[in-house]
């Protein structure tokens, strides 16, 4: 089975060298399609305040996010939920970089680039004369509905790039099967193998006469 992970943030502003993230959010995949295995939290900035622009994007003002963890506080449940996952991020760089600041800042080990899809460079793989390519875009293009999506939000769009990634790997057999839950999905390919009937002792004989009167050497069935 293939394990991935599609994951988002949020942050202050766009410096590396000043912003910081306020939301992270992670869906797992097995084969391609979520499961019910998420990871989101929101972040305490840590002094750092959120840039009117951000705040534009995504809602988060420092006084919703005074109450809610540091980086330190969920950094290894975090790093626990991604390892030995591919990892899928839309312009991977912008979280990456954020990210592994957090990481190295605590002594942790960094997200390695090569294990990370992104999501953009799939984009520009398929469409290579279109410009916009944004998850927005995207959506529109695959006729995603984004009609929740007022605001930004790390773990409405890790849902949205879900669906989009199915579209650029362009795997029909998942497209048809997303929204149905895994747990269902099993279920419905054992129901499709449909349910045997033993014949009644009447059916069989009644078949062996059929075969003796119409099949000329027919041979016996077993008792």
């Amino acid at each position: 089975m293939i394990k991935e992970v599609v994951l988002d943030t949020e942050t202050t502003g766009l410096s590396i060298e000043k912003d910081r993230i306020v939301e992270i959010a992670c869906i797992e995949l097995d084969d391609h399609l979520p499961t019910k295995n998420l990871f989101h939290t929101f972040l305490n900035p840590e002094g750092v305040k959120v840039s009117e622009d951000a705040f534009e994007i995504h809602g988060y003002s420092n006084e919703f996010l005074n109450d809610k963890p540091k980086f330190k506080d969920i950094a290894r449940e975090f790093i626990q939920f991604i390892e030995g996952k591919k990892i899928i991020i839309h312009n991977a760089d912008f979280d990456l970089n954020f990210l592994n600041k957090e990481l190295r800042s605590l002594n942790l080990e960094t997200i390695n680039k090569l294990n990370v899809i992104d999501s953009l460079t799939l984009a520009r793989e398929k469409f290579p004369g279109a410009t916009a390519k944004n998850l927005t875009s995207l959506c529109k293009k695959f006729k995603i509905d984004t009609s929740s999506r007022e605001k930004h939000s790390a773990l409405l769009d890790c849902k949205l790039l879900s669906k989009v990634y199915i579209e650029l790997i362009d795997d029909k057999e998942l497209k048809f099967s997303y929204n149905e839950p895994k747990e269902d999905r099993s279920q419905s390919k054992k129901k499709s193998l449909g349910k045997v009937v033993q014949p009644s002792l009447d059916e069989i004989e009644n078949y062996k006469k059929f075969l003796k009167k119409n099949i000329v050497n027919a041979v016996s069935l077993k008792e």
